[in-house]
């Protein structure tokens, strides 16, 4: 019996995308300040959060 199904693993990849391109793009190369915070906030919560759960 393998660890992670296939179906998981096509899941976790696409979470992972959904999230670098949502958050971490904008965090880090966006032009307008206001995208950048916003970004920054986020990615630092979903952080926080991650770090709690350990």
């Amino acid at each position: 019996m393998r660890w992670l199904s296939s179906h998981a693993i096509v899941l976790l990849v696409l979470m992972f995308t959904a999230l670098f391109t949502g958050v971490v793009l904008p965090a880090v190369w966006s032009s307008r300040p206001a995208r950048r915070r916003a970004a920054a906030a986020v990615l630092s919560e979903i952080l926080m959060t991650v770090r709690r759960r350990r």
